[in-house]
């Protein structure tokens, strides 16, 4: 995972590097402990008032369809884009950051793909 993904979407650098110091050095509890009871809760994502159902289209059609439908909400709205190209799970959130959204959330699909969360900023 690139450190680029590896920011939009949360996750650490693989391989357990970080750039952060020592933890322990700092009498903190280890990083590796507070990640596990993160992910021990999880987080619900956030309602959307729009759901879009790209879900079996290639890139670029989900990305085209959030670009149209996303005015249709007021500002500080959630919409849900449900897609399975890999591309999306990637582009969305690059899309988010050029176009002065707020990309929330990503929640693995039981079918296959993501829900990826967008709040309107602009």
């Amino acid at each position: 995972m690139t450190r680029r993904r590896a920011r939009l979407f949360g996750r650490g650098p693989a391989g357990g590097q970080t750039d952060r110091p020592d933890p322990e050095a700092a009498g903190t509890a280890p990083v590796g402990s507070l990640e596990a009871e993160r992910a021990a809760v999880p987080v619900p994502p956030p309602a959307a008032a729009l759901v879009i159902d790209a879900l079996g289209r290639k890139c670029p059609i989900p990305i085209i369809m959030l670009a149209e439908q996303i005015r249709d909400v007021p500002l500080g709205a959630v919409i849900a884009v449900l897609a399975d190209d890999p591309a999306a799970y990637t582009d969305i959130p690059s899309w988010c950051t050029m176009k002065a959204h707020e990309f929330v959330a990503h929640q693995e699909l039981p079918q296959g793909g993501w829900a990826l969360y967008i709040r309107r900023s602009l």
